[in-house]
């Protein structure tokens, strides 16, 4: 059936407060800053709400680190408890990215995901840091790739330097999540595209002071912010899947004759592969796809791969 979700994505530039603020009015601005931005996008009535990475934290510009900490120290998890107050108020989730700081000290590089009752749900911690990370802040790497459980739909997550590294990005193409979030403070261009069609999955990326930027499973930019205006929402339907042309194509006008609007096919052109989804409650594009006996993309490059394989198929 049908899976509308709303999403919208936030990267506006880091706030600018200067060193000599106090951290707890700074604190302050912050929130502040973050209640502006979210007016822009709140109308829409979000079911997602995604921010840039360390959302949170003072433009490095103008708050030295030594001043960050102290901030960071007076903040503890008053933005959260901001941001899980939005959710609860607005019946969103809201994506969180943030520095924080565990039980024993440490630091990590945080993305948390917050439900629409405020609660926050799942954590992630950037896998790939890049290594000053470490040396000039004590972030530790993340280790884990969690796939969390949304009421719309399973949702992964990405920051930054992460989008480099192949080894998070298989372990999400076995997870084969709907939804991957990438908070950073790099765009990424290609590879937001490539994370996409590689994981079958929709891609949202909140960039700091760079195009937010909204990807279909089939690697094609479907939204994206502006120059001008730092947020992007659109709606995405979730109940979808990736076919290639290869022997469906056979199936498709029947496909569209028995059900006309209700079943989409969207060609992107020149990649030999469809968006297949469902535009009503009646069925799911799983119903579909077994109706007529149609083959997902991953098991036809799979089969592809058996047959090369099979005896007295491959050359001496």
């Amino acid at each position: 059936m049908a899976n509308y979700v709303k999403i919208s994505s936030l990267g506006p530039a880091p706030c600018v407060i200067e060193a000599t603020v106090p951290a707890e009015e700074a604190v302050g601005r912050m929130i502040a800053h973050w209640e502006r931005m979210l007016g822009f996008v709140l109308p829409d009535k979000p079911d997602l709400i995604v921010l840039p990475e360390a959302c949170d934290r003072p433009s490095k510009s103008s708050y030295p680190t030594e001043r960050r900490m102290e901030y960071y120290r007076v903040r503890g998890n008053r933005i959260r408890d901001f941001f899980a107050g939005i959710a609860a108020k607005h019946g969103c989730n809201i994506v969180y990215p943030s520095h924080m700081q565990a039980e024993d000290g440490s630091w990590r590089n945080t993305a948390q995901l917050i439900d629409r009752q405020g609660r926050v749900t799942g954590t992630y911690h950037k896998n790939h840091l890049v290594p000053n990370e470490y040396n000039l802040n004590g972030i530790l790497y993340g280790k884990d790739a969690p796939v969390f459980e949304c009421d719309f739909g399973r949702v992964a997550c990405a920051i930054c330097f992460d989008l480099n590294f192949d080894e998070l990005r298989l372990k999400y193409v076995q997870a084969k999540p709907d939804l991957i979030v990438f908070p950073s403070m790099y765009h990424g261009a290609l590879m937001q595209n490539y994370w996409a069609y590689s994981c079958r999955a929709h891609f949202v990326g909140s960039i700091a002071g760079l195009p937010c930027s909204i990807v279909s499973p089939l690697g094609e930019t479907v939204a994206q912010s502006t120059n001008y205006y730092p947020y992007v929402t659109t709606t995405v339907n979730l109940d979808c899947a990736v076919l290639h042309i290869d022997e469906n194509g056979a199936h498709f006008r029947a496909i569209k004759q028995k059900y006309g609007s209700k079943v989409k096919i969207h060609d992107p052109g020149l990649l030999g592969s469809v968006l297949l989804s469902s535009e009503t409650d009646e069925f799911t594009v799983r119903e579909v796809i077994s109706e007529f006996k149609l083959e997902l993309l991953d098991d036809y490059f799979s089969r592809s791969l058996t047959h090369r394989c099979a005896p007295g198929h491959m050359e001496p």
